[in-house]
């Protein structure tokens, strides 16, 4: 076993907004984490929660790896992740989402191939994230939440592959080389338009860099009923693809590529809307909802390449 003084400093930084009682659960797995305290640095960045969030965090004052509060008061993820990497000493560091559960090997786990990157080729290490229904999960949407399951052991992963935001870890140093986290590709509020996780992988890829799946790093991600709804899911669809083609536009595809997915999801849209329509006829009203989900991704499309086309977001 590594002795403690060559453990490296990590810092863990828990993004939050108006989610207290998740908040609760993720930091009391925190607290059970099997690493030295004075080698665990844990910061909670209050992106300008109304509820009692602060409370929250002031309840583990007590804890092994007391938490930290810091309030960043510029709305969305991106600037709270900033702020994270701003106020972290560690030399590592893990961005986490608020409402994980992690088992107490969690911090090594993903710790773990930062210490054998002596080169420093490793630019980025996600873990898996395993999705849970305390509520249940409506069988229409099963297919689209599973784990990562990018590879069995720890090691790099190839470039169609991105680890999820809500569980991964970068070296400190990686950001003074290439900068935080691009602003214009941010959720804010309710919304669900992104695209800052893929951006930076991708910037890291650019440069040189490997990104790494720690499978062993895993976290259970708690997803309530409010996001196995219709409405949720195509939102997050619509979304989702106008993240993909504003990430796609500032990798560098020239406006041939825009349209040509453009005209390829413009079929799409009208094909999935008569399926749907076929399989409420017939009764399969989830096979119904999951063709007018795919619909409305296709229009998340059509409605974000024009922008992209003529330089709006």
């Amino acid at each position: 076993m590594t002795h403690p003084a060559q453990l490296p400093k990590v810092t863990v930084a828990i993004c939050t907004y108006n989610r207290a009682g998740y908040l609760r659960q993720t930091l009391a797995s925190i607290a059970r984490q099997d690493y030295p305290s004075g080698q665990l640095e844990v910061l909670v960045i209050d992106n300008n929660s109304t509820d009692d969030t602060r409370a929250a965090v002031a309840e583990h004052a007590t804890d092994p790896h007391p938490p930290r509060h810091v309030f960043e008061v510029t709305q969305g993820l991106v600037h709270a992740r900033n702020r994270g990497i701003t106020e972290s000493t560690g030399e590592i560091l893990i961005l986490a989402d608020d409402d994980i559960l992690m088992e107490p090997d969690w911090v090594r786990q993903i710790m773990a191939p930062f210490q054998l990157n002596e080169e420093k080729r490793i630019g980025c290490v996600g873990g898996e994230v395993v999705p849970v229904f305390p509520d249940g999960l409506p069988e229409w949407i099963r297919e689209w939440h599973a784990p990562l399951a990018f590879r069995a052991d720890a090691g790099p992963i190839n470039a169609r592959q991105s680890p999820m935001g809500a569980n991964f870890a970068f070296p400190k140093w990686i950001f003074d080389q290439l900068g935080f986290f691009a602003t214009g590709l941010d959720r804010r509020g309710g919304s669900l338009f992104g695209g800052g996780d893929a951006e930076i992988v991708r910037r890291i890829r650019s440069a040189g860099y490997q990104i790494w799946f720690a499978p062993a790093a895993k976290v259970l991600h708690q997803m309530p009923a409010s996001r196995t709804t219709f409405r949720y899911a195509a939102r997050h669809a619509f979304d989702s693809a106008r993240s993909r083609i504003v990430d796609r536009a500032k990798e560098g595809k020239g406006a041939g590529y825009l349209l040509g997915r453009f005209c390829g999801n413009l079929i799409k849209a009208l094909v999935f809307v008569v399926l749907a329509l076929l399989y409420f006829i017939g009764l399969q009203s989830g096979q119904g909802k999951k063709s007018l989900v795919r619909a409305w991704r296709s229009c998340g499309y059509l409605y974000q390449i024009p922008r992209s086309l003529f330089g709006a977001i």
